[in-house]
C-alpha cells in the first residue's frame, strides 16, 4: 500500500512541476508578444490619425475654395494621444507616445502636407504629425491652442472661413465640440 502511495504522490510532483513548466512558456511567449501587440495597435492608431488630419486639410482646403462663410464639419476620433489646435502658430498638430517607432527619432519626414517627427524620451517614443498652414487658423474665433485628448466618443469639428485678417490672411475658425 505504502508502494501506491508513492506513486500516487510522484503523480501530483510531475502534474505541478509540467504546470509550471507550461506557464512559464506560456509567460515567456506573453512577454515577447504583448509588447508586439501594442506596437502593432500603435501602428494602426498612427495611421488613422494621420488619415484624420489629412480630412481635416481637405476640409480647410475645401471651405478656403468655398469662399467666406463656407463651413463643414468634420467627425474625428481620437482613441489615443491628442490633437493641438494652435492658433498662435497656425497648425494642427497630433502627438503620440507610443513602443512604436514610426520614423526614424530626430528626423522630420513629409507626408504631403503634414510632417511626422519621432522623438526617443527615455525608453518609449512621442510621435507627432504636424500640419503648418498659410491661414490665420483661429480657435473658436481666439489666435489660441486647444488641446482634446483621447476619447471613446467622436469629436464634431466645425472648419469655417471667416474671410480675410488686417493683413490678408483667410482666417479659418475651427470649433471642437
Amino acid at each position: 500500500m505504502k508502494r501506491g502511495m508513492n506513486k500516487f504522490g510522484q503523480i501530483w510532483v510531475e502534474t505541478v512541476i509540467y504546470t509550471l513548466i507550461a506557464l512559464t512558456m506560456i509567460g515567456a511567449v506573453l512577454a515577447f508578444v504583448i509588447p508586439r501587440i501594442e506596437e502593432i495597435q500603435d501602428r494602426s492608431v498612427i495611421e488613422q490619425s494621420i488619415n484624420a488630419v489629412k480630412d481635416i486639410n481637405n476640409v480647410i482646403l475645401s471651405v478656403v475654395h468655398g469662399g467666406t462663410g463656407n463651413k463643414r464639419l468634420v467627425e474625428t476620433n481620437i482613441r489615443k494621444g491628442k490633437l493641438k489646435i494652435d492658433g498662435v502658430n497656425d497648425k494642427i498638430i497630433f502627438e503620440m507616445e507610443t513602443n512604436y517607432v514610426y520614423s526614424e527619432p530626430g528626423q522630420t519626414v513629409s507626408i504631403g502636407n503634414m510632417e511626422a517627427m519621432t522623438e526617443d524620451i527615455g525608453g518609449t517614443n512621442t510621435v507627432t504629425l504636424t500640419s503648418t498652414y498659410d491661414y490665420d487658423i483661429t480657435n473658436n474665433g481666439a489666435n489660441d491652442e486647444r488641446t482634446i485628448e483621447d476619447s471613446t466618443t467622436p469629436y464634431t469639428i466645425s472648419i469655417e472661413n471667416k474671410g480675410e485678417n488686417a493683413e490678408g490672411k483667410i482666417i479659418i475658425d475651427i470649433v471642437v465640440s
